[in-house]
Order: C-alpha cells, then structure tokens, then sequence
C-alpha cells in the first residue's frame, strides 16, 4: 500500500509540471528549481526532527508527509524516478546496514 501512495503522489506531482504555476504550489517549486527544492526538504526535514523529539505523534506524521511529499518534488527537479530510489532500497534488504554503510565508505 504504501508504495502504491507514493507512486501516485510522484504521479501526480510529474503532472503538475504541466499546471498553471499561480494554481499549483507543485509546479513553482519545480519552476524554482532543484536549489529551492533541496531548500524546502531541509526545512521539513528540520521540522520533522522537532516532531521526532518534541512533539505529538499527529505532529509527527503530519511532518514526515511533508517530509516524503518536499522529497518527491526534489526528485522531480532532478528527473529521478522514485522507482529508481525504491530500487535502491530493495538492493539494500536482506543486506545488514551496517555491511552497507561500510560498502559505501560513509
């Protein structure tokens, strides 16, 4: 279920490139491009911890929607499929994420 949420979300957030930017917030963060893109995930990304660590579970979820929602869009600017990210994280089950992380040399 919840890929099948995503995938429509991404969907639809690659159909607002084609909207009216005065009615769609969507497409004037595309139009803004991926710098403000990435600026508006850190943002919600911030807001998301302070969830996390501070606030109700409501406050949570709300801003980790936020959080998926600002990182869709981010991909859009740059023309990444989300299928493409999904596939990352199914190469990454089954794999320890430490061994992963080393993998990577982060």
């Amino acid at each position: 279920m919840s890929n099948d949420v995503i995938s429509r979300l991404a969907a639809t957030i690659h159909a607002r490139r084609a909207s009216s930017a005065d009615k769609s917030y969507t497409r004037q963060l595309l139009e803004a491009g991926p710098e403000r893109c990435a600026k508006k995930l850190g943002e919600e990304a911030v807001e998301t911890v302070i969830a996390g660590v501070s606030q109700s579970d409501e406050a949570l979820r709300a801003e980790a929607a936020d959080l998926l929602y600002h990182l869709l869009v981010l991909l859009e600017a740059r023309g990444i499929a989300i299928d493409d990210v999904l596939a990352v994280l199914d190469s990454r089950s089954g794999q320890s994420g430490l061994a992963e992380k080393a993998a990577r040399g982060s």
